[in-house]
C-alpha cells in the first residue's frame, strides 16, 4: 500500500509535470492500476480485509465457542465466560495450543455477532446551580506514621461548579459515610437538592426492582431528613451514570497523593486535602460563587454521624464490638450500655451518661483498656496489678516503678496501687511527670510522688493566684493633718 507522500508524488508527476502514467510506472516501478488509484484518491488509503485473517488453530473450536456464548446467555450474569475461562477450558478440556489474546479477539467478534454485547448511548448530564451532586469512595495509599497504609477518600463533587471536597478516612463503614456528609456540608456552608450514589453495601440494604427503589439503612434516611436532600442511586453497575466523582477519585491521586505523601497523623493528612480543596474552589471562583447561592442552607441543630449498638459488659468490663474489646468502668459488669460509633471513636453510655470513650480500632483482635476504668477493682484486688493487662500497657516510666517495688518487696504491689490510685486526684499527665521525676531523685515510695505531686500544685496555684496590679492610687501627705491640729512642722 502507498503512503501519502508517494501519492503526492505521482499527482504532482501527472498534474503539474506532464508525465504520462506509461513514464510514471516505469520510472516509480509501480502498477497501471496503483498510479490510476493514485490521481484518482489523494488518501491517505485504508487497509480492507477482503476476507478474515486465517486462525488455523483456533478454526476448529469456533463452533464450541458460540455454543458456549450462546449458553451464557441463559445462565446468571456472574456466572458466565469471560474471554479467559473460555481459553482456560479449551487449553485444559480440549488440548488448544494457541495463544490467549486470539481467543480474546474471536471472543470478542462472536459476541458482536450474536449480540450479547449491547451498544448503550451515553448522554452529557447538566444541572442547575445547587441542583446536584455525586459522591463516591475512593482508595489510596499513604506513609502514615512511617508506616505504608491504604486510606479511603469520601469524594463529592458539584456538578454544576466542579467545587469537590475530599475527606480521607481509614475505613468505608457507615459512620465514615455519615460523617463526610456532615463535614462537605459544613464546608459547603449548604446542602444540594439532591445527590447520586453507587450502591453502596453499608447504606442499601436491598436493590428493589425499579431505578428508584432502594431498601435504605435507618441511619441514612436520618442523615437525609436532617439535611433536607434527595437521594438517587445509580444502576448496579453503571459507574458512568456518576462519572463527575469517578473521574475525581483518580485525579486527586494523581495530582494530590503523587509523590505518595508521608504524614504523622490524619488530621495532617486531611488538611493537606482540604488546602486542595480550596485552592480548587479558588479556581472555579466564578460557577462556584453562582452555586453557592442558591445552595439550601445547612439547617439547625446538629447530627451525630454515628451508628447506635446496645453491647453487653463481660465479667472482664469489656464490651466487643466488630471483634475489637473496649473497656468501660467496672460498675457497668453485667449491664447493657449504648455505644455511639463514630468514625474515630466510640462512645459508650451508662444510664445516660458518658461513661467512656476510645479511639475506633481498625482491623480484628485489639483491646483497648483505660486505667482509670479499673482503678475501683485494683484498690480492692491490689495484686491484680502485677499482672493486669491494664498495667502492663502503662508507659514508662511506670513500668520501672512497677518493676523496682516489686523486686524490692514482696508486698510491694500494693505501693504500686496507691502510686496508681493518685489518678483519683490528679491528671494523667501530673501523675506520670510526677513519676518520672521521682525515679529521678531515686524516690519509690508513694509518700514521696504525692508530695512532688502537692509542690507541682502549690506551685501552679501560687502563679495563679497573684492578683493582677491595679491603677496607682495617689497617698495624700500626713503633714496636712498637723495643720489642721495646730501643730507646727
Amino acid at each position: 500500500m502507498l503512503k501519502v507522500v508517494d501519492i503526492e508524488c505521482i499527482r504532482k508527476l501527472y498534474f503539474r509535470e506532464g508525465w504520462s502514467i506509461r513514464r510514471i510506472c516505469k520510472e516509480l516501478h509501480h502498477s497501471r492500476k496503483t498510479i490510476r488509484k493514485a490521481l484518482d484518491d489523494a488518501g491517505p488509503w485504508e487497509y480492507r480485509l477482503t476476507q478474515p485473517r486465517p486462525a488455523p488453530k483456533v478454526g476448529p473450536f469456533l463452533d464450541l465457542i458460540r455454543q458456549w456464548l450462546q449458553e451464557d446467555q441463559r445462565a446468571p450474569r456472574k456466572q458466565r465466560h469471560t474471554a479467559r475461562r473460555i481459553y482456560q477450558r479449551l487449553r485444559d478440556e480440549h488440548g488448544y495450543k494457541g495463544a490467549e489474546s486470539t481467543i480474546r479477539r474471536t471472543v470478542a467478534l462472536l459476541r458482536q455477532e450474536l449480540g450479547t454485547v449491547p451498544v448503550e448511548p451515553y448522554f452529557i448530564l447538566t444541572s442547575e446551580p445547587g441542583e446536584m451532586a455525586q459522591v463516591d469512595w475512593g482508595q489510596a495509599k499513604v506513609e502514615l506514621a512511617g508506616v505504608l497504609t491504604t486510606v479511603h477518600l469520601f469524594c463529592l463533587r458539584l456538578h454544576y461548579s466542579g467545587v469537590s471536597f475530599v475527606w480521607a478516612s481509614l475505613h468505608e463503614k457507615l459512620e465514615a459515610f455519615l460523617e463526610g456528609h456532615m463535614r462537605a456540608f459544613a464546608w459547603l456552608e449548604g446542602v444540594v437538592e439532591k445527590v447520586v450514589y453507587d450502591n453502596l453495601s453499608p447504606v442499601v440494604r436491598k436493590v428493589l426492582h425499579g431505578h428508584e427503589k432502594r431498601e435504605l439503612c435507618e441511619r441514612f434516611v436520618a442523615l437525609r431528613s436532617h439535611y433536607l436532600f434527595e437521594s438517587v442511586f445509580a444502576n448496579p453497575g453503571a459507574a458512568h451514570e456518576k462519572g463527575a466523582v469517578e473521574n475525581l477519585v483518580g485525579y486527586v491521586r494523581r495530582n494530590v497523593l503523587t509523590p505518595v505523601p508521608r504524614v504523622d497523623s490524619m488530621d495532617e493528612l486531611n488538611a493537606l486535602l482540604l488546602s486542595w480543596c480550596e485552592r480548587e474552589r479558588q479556581r472555579r471562583h466564578e460557577r462556584w460563587t453562582e452555586e453557592h447561592k442558591a445552595l439550601q442552607a445547612v439547617p439547625s441543630g446538629t447530627f451525630k454521624p454515628c451508628v447506635i449498638h446496645w453491647l453487653p459488659v463481660n465479667k472482664l468490663s469489656l464490651v466487643t464490638y466488630e471483634c475489637n474489646r473496649y473497656s468501660v468502668p467496672t460498675y457497668c459488669i453485667g449491664q447493657m450500655v449504648r455505644s455511639e460509633v463514630y468514625a474515630d471513636r466510640l462512645e459508650l453510655y451508662y444510664r445516660g451518661n458518658l461513661v467512656a470513650v476510645h479511639r475506633h480500632a481498625t482491623g480484628r483482635g485489639h483491646t483497648e483498656l483505660h486505667l482509670d476504668h479499673f482503678l475501683a477493682a485494683l484498690s480492692r484486688k491490689p495484686y491484680a496489678v502485677t499482672h493486669a493487662a491494664v498495667v502492663r500497657q502503662l508507659p514508662e516510666p511506670y513500668q520501672t516503678l512497677r518493676r523496682h517495688l516489686l523486686e524490692a518487696d514482696p508486698s510491694g504491689y500494693r505501693e504500686m496501687v496507691q502510686v496508681l490510685l493518685l489518678h483519683r486526684e490528679y491528671s494523667p499527665e501530673s501523675v506520670r511527670e510526677a513519676v518520672q521525676e521521682a525515679i529521678t531523685a531515686g524516690i519509690y515510695r508513694v509518700e514521696g510522688i504525692r508530695q512532688l505531686l502537692i509542690n507541682r500544685h502549690d506551685r501552679c496555684e501560687a502563679t495563679s493566684s497573684v492578683p493582677p496590679r491595679g491603677p496607682e492610687v495617689m497617698v495624700g501627705d500626713p503633714r496636712r493633718y498637723d495643720s489642721l491640729l495646730g501643730v507646727s512642722a
